[in-house]
């Protein structure tokens, strides 16, 4: 018997996009089209101005008229208000792209014989929808709008009508409401409109230790999956700006191209290359350790390479880092009039966090950098809030390592032992971990490095003195005398009995050349004695030969003149 196999198709709820930048990413497309959703939040949370946007995006980017009907605020506030977005409602509702209107609805307005009635509230809205085709609708705010019934009862009823007969018109809808007074059970004062929505979102605007932040949360999003953190978020000109850390995922190219740091002798210690393109490189160390000094180096290295560089200060301005740079040999200035190096100078103290972030990326988005230095970025941490200064870096990190773009991070650490450890806990982050230290010997504090970490590459374990020059930075050579590392003076002792051990050692040898030399001039001149003696007696003994042989040839001369005699004597004799 076969079995039926029974297949699903999975349907897509049907979304309106609201083009406000990364909400449609933790939304998956955008708002539920045809539905209506609910944002509540205190005052001033952004209520008013995300119902906005959602209706000038859609009215200028899908070609979706939308209706703003306001319950508070009048149609010139509203477009005063809106108009610091960049915002031209009068252009919209000229082109009949926005309906704006200001309704005050007075008790005895929807009052009759002791009932109440909202018909003519439906109507007023259902005109404004018929008359410019609108698909998306905006009720600000619906406590408003319910205030000036009497109970509780009559309440829930208008707004489950209210709620139904905005579905029943197909139009995606908003309806802004105020957070409620402190109840666990409810997020707004009402507690039902959260009920009949099917999609809520809950604006937050908190101070923590003097430092304003905004949140963004999904409470409930009916037939999609959704992001269910809190998210950061941000208002400013350019409107509503949603941080999520879900649209940025772990799939980033790592690139196998290497940059320099800057520091010749570093690039040694990082397998004779220097940093990963793309990657992420943190400089910790104790006050005076020379982190800034870091930093600069490897800035410069970046321009003279024709890189773009964006430096991110947060404790001196420019024109203060720069005058300090050009005491160690470090000229900044050409590189800025250049166009290479821009600086972003502010106060972690002037926004939030969500709007240093904003901001950083926007800056990035505009100037397009190769390089990116934050120093420093434990400025941010105030109070207890390590948490959400260890988000945000996680965004920005994976922001960047989108981009293929080099992060540069300085970072005050504590003296003490835990050197290693930093104050938002981000070594998890960190790809090149530079750790500079204070080492104390014999009365003097001088500056080491050392690489931590470095992923993805060999690198040396050795920890290095370091002096900053009139030429930038130098790595000294490495001095391990019976307790570790010398540096300062007893580096300088160290090298001076060295020099003199050299120095001993090259007398010794040169000694020792100088004996043999004598000794081979010796042997010289013996040899040169002996062959003059060997001439010498050679000489007399060739004499001695040539006159032996004279005699000799005398002797044999004189037998043969004898021995004729003898023959002509015996001839004469013969003869006669």
């Amino acid at each position: 018997m076969k079995k039926s196999v029974l297949k699903f198709r999975r349907s897509t709820l049907p979304k309106a996009p609201t083009s406000i930048h990364g909400l449609d990413e933790i939304t998956g497309g955008g708002l539920p089209k045809g539905r209506p959703t609910l944002i509540c939040g205190g005052p001033g949370c952004g209520k008013t101005l995300f119902a906005m946007e959602f209706l000038v995006r859609g009215a200028t980017l899908y070609n979706e008229p939308g209706v703003f009907i306001s319950f508070e605020e009048t149609e010139k506030e509203l477009t005063a208000n809106v108009a610091s977005l960049g915002f031209d409602l009068d252009n919209l509702i000229r082109d009949k792209k926005i309906w704006l209107e200001h309704i005050l609805i007075e008790r005895g307005e929807i009052e009759r014989n002791n009932e109440y009635d909202l018909k003519g509230l439906f109507v007023r809205i259902h005109h404004a929808i018929e008359s410019i085709n609108a698909k998306r609708v905006v009720l600000d705010t619906i406590e408003s709008l319910f205030s000036i019934l009497p109970n509780s009862t009559i309440v829930r009823t208008e707004l489950r009508r209210l709620f139904t007969w905005l579905k029943k018109k197909g139009v995606t809808t908003i309806i802004t409401g105020e957070r409620g007074d402190g109840a666990f059970t409810r997020l707004t004062r009402q507690g039902l409109e959260e009920y009949v929505s099917d999609c809520v979102i809950v604006l937050d605007h908190r101070v923590s230790d003097q430092s304003s932040i905004r949140r963004l949360r999904i409470v409930k999003y009916r037939g999609s999956t959704h992001g269910t953190n809190e998210y950061p978020f941000l208002i400013d000109e350019d409107g509503f700006s949603v941080l999520p850390v879900t649209s940025l995922g772990l799939n980033h190219i790592s690139s196998n191209e290497r940059i320099s740091s800057g520091i010749p002798r570093l690039d040694t210690m990082l397998s004779g290359k220097g940093y990963f393109r793309g990657s992420t490189v943190l400089v910790s160390g104790t006050a005076g350790t020379g982190k800034t000094s870091l930093a600069a180096q490897f800035v410069e290295a970046a321009c003279k390479r024709g890189e773009n560089v964006l430096y991110f200060a947060f404790e001196e301005s420019p024109s203060q880092f720069m005058r300090n740079m050009s005491s160690i040999g470090i000229k900044l200035e050409h590189w800025v009039k250049k166009g290479l190096l821009h600086f972003h100078a502010t106060r972690p103290t002037l926004f939030g966090l969500e709007h240093h972030l904003t901001t950083t990326i926007k800056l990035i988005n505009k100037l397009k950098p190769q390089i990116v230095i934050l120093d420093p970025i434990d400025a941010f941490i105030m109070g207890g809030n390590e948490t959400e200064v260890k988000i945000m870096l996680l965004r920005l990190v994976d922001f960047l390592k989108m981009r293929n773009i080099t992060a540069f991070f300085a970072s005050l650490t504590n003296s003490g032992n835990n050197q290693e450890l930093t104050d938002m806990s981000i070594s998890s982050l960190i790809d090149t971990w530079l750790l500079l230290r204070d080492i104390e010997i014999g009365g003097e504090r001088n500056r080491g490095l050392y690489i931590l970490k470095s992923r993805g590459m060999a690198h040396s374990n050795q920890i290095r003195e370091f002096i900053l020059t009139n030429h930038g930075i130098e790595l000294l050579d490495v001095y391990v005398g019976p307790e570790g590392v010398l540096t300062g003076s007893a580096r300088l002792t160290q090298e001076a009995k060295n020099n003199e051990e050299q120095l001993l050692r090259k007398q010794e040898i040169e000694r020792k050349q100088f004996g043999l030399e004598l000794k081979r001039a010796a042997a010289d001149a013996h040899i040169v004695v002996l062959k003059s003696e060997f001439k010498e007696e050679e000489s007399e003994t060739l004499k001695a030969i040539e006159m032996e042989k004279a005699k000799t040839e005398r002797f044999v001369q004189d037998q043969k003149k004898m021995a004729e005699s003898r023959k002509a004597d015996k001839l004469i004799k013969k003869t006669a």
